[in-house]
């Protein structure tokens, strides 16, 4: 195993043992949960948006550890970006994952996602580790439609 794998590995590791904005959010602009049947990968994510802003991410998972690594570096990568700006990060995680010839490299301020590419070897895997995203864009559009309601009323 390389330097670079071990590398990888502690990161994941960290994250799993340790994972960042775990918990919920009591006002949260939308409560989403994610499920991977294949592995029983569990979790709810609580967004809270400021305008246009994700202000804040919190997650609550059950399941492997590349599902709680990537939703603890995910949750890390996007509080206080712009909608906008999430929806690129999460199009560059998605094209790194899915990439056949692992070519897609990251930009430096989401170099640390980098550590989740050894489990494109594991194609079963890909989902654990997409899960968190996914659920991401849920939760924006379920928080978005949630103030479309509360500007009506």
């Amino acid at each position: 195993m390389s330097l670079a794998d071990d590398l990888y590995r502690e990161t994941i590791l960290d994250h799993y043992h340790n994972p960042r904005n775990r918990g919920e959010i009591e006002d949260a602009s939308a409560k989403v949960e994610g499920v991977n049947p294949l592995c029983g990968d569990e979790l709810t994510l609580y967004i809270q948006l400021d305008g246009d802003t994700v202000k804040d991410v919190k997650i609550t998972a059950k399941g492997c550890s590349i599902n709680t690594a990537s939703g603890s570096m995910m949750s890390e990568a996007v509080v206080g970006q712009s909608i906008a700006d999430v929806k690129k990060t999460v199009d560059a995680f998605k094209s790194m994952m899915m990439s056949k010839s692992g070519d897609v490299s990251l930009p430096e301020e989401m170099e640390e996602l980098e550590a989740l590419q050894g489990v494109r070897k594991y194609p079963v895997r890909i989902k654990c580790a997409l899960l968190p995203w996914n659920t991401l864009l849920e939760g924006i559009i379920t928080a978005q439609e949630e103030q479309k309601v509360k500007e009506v009323k």
